[in-house]
């Protein structure tokens, strides 16, 4: 019996569950670990290894969520701040969303991945949320997620339809599964550019006119190219010019990471930053600026 094989499949659903990384390795632990002790009394007649594990990984999860809040993006907790030379005082009590390494859980770019979704999908109530995730996401059936969670398929089928009248409310979020631009390569190549150059101009016109910009843990977000290119000009007035970038994929999206200009010519960890881009432009950029995520992602410090 090969669990290890399963490994990175759980951590993506853990992921999705929980919206940390690295709470969702801890519990890919667990689900791995309790699959051991119990191999003697898998029975392949009633499931499949592949089902059997995610009935103990939902199990570990709900068990995880029993004690934790959700975990936000900034938009999802109040309005858009108008003043973009406020303060950037971290809200180190939340316990914020965390984007997810494709590279590292060979995630191939999973449009059911994407960070608008998974925020989405932490305001639900665990069980909607795991009945979501494995119906419209993993395809399990309905009895299959039943005996998953140990309920009946009516309580799936009506768990299911309140989460997905939930998560349709929120707009944007909504659909599980988009087509990727085809230009969104092209675009943050552009991008790199132009933030390497600090040419706020040439970053604007890459920008949709709603554009939302947030900077977890720091818990203001902006909406609008305006507001974005004055932000912008700020961060280059603060740490200077001659930045570098790395593109990478968090999420199944395009992802930079922002080293900024030290005085003696190196560089130093400043950000990591997930990108939407639509039509050809971007219309979000979650700025993640807990450098520690360089680690996860397996990026140089």
């Amino acid at each position: 019996m090969d669990l290890e094989a399963h490994r990175a499949e759980l951590t993506a659903y853990c992921y999705r569950m929980l919206g940390s990384v690295h709470d969702a390795e801890d519990q890919v632990q667990e689900t791995l670990l309790r699959a051991w002790k119990a191999r003697d009394r898998y029975d392949p007649a009633k499931a499949s290894v592949r089902t059997w594990l995610y009935r103990i990984a939902t199990n570990v999860c709900l068990t995880a969520l029993a004690s934790r809040g959700r975990r936000p993006l900034p938009s999802g907790l109040g309005a858009p701040s108008q003043d973009t030379e406020a303060p950037l005082r971290p809200a180190l009590d939340v316990p914020w969303l965390e984007p997810f390494p494709d590279a590292r859980f060979d995630a191939d770019a999973r449009a059911d991945l994407r960070l608008a979704w998974v925020a989405a999908v932490q305001e639900l109530p665990a069980r909607q949320r795991a009945a979501l995730v494995l119906r419209d996401v993993l395809d399990f059936s309905a009895a299959e997620v039943a005996e998953q969670l140990g309920t009946t398929v009516a309580a799936v089928n009506s768990a299911l339809q309140r989460a997905r009248v939930t998560v349709d409310g929120l707009g944007e979020a909504a659909a599980v599964r988009e087509t990727p631009d085809p230009d969104r390569h092209a675009v943050i190549e552009r991008y790199i550019h132009a933030f390497e150059a600090a040419d706020v101009p040439a970053l604007v016109k890459l920008l949709a006119d709603d554009v939302v910009m947030e900077m977890p843990p720091v818990p203001l977000w902006y909406r609008g190219r305006e507001h974005y290119g004055l932000f912008m000009e700020r961060v280059f007035r603060l740490n200077g010019t001659g930045w570098r970038m790395i593109p990478t994929s968090a999420n199944g999206q395009p992802a930079l990471a922002a080293y900024a200009p030290n005085a003696d010519g190196g560089h130093r960890r400043h950000t990591l930053q997930v990108f939407t881009v639509v039509g050809g432009l971007v219309t979000a950029n979650v700025v993640f600026a807990d450098t520690d995520l360089f680690d996860a992602f397996g990026l140089p410090r």
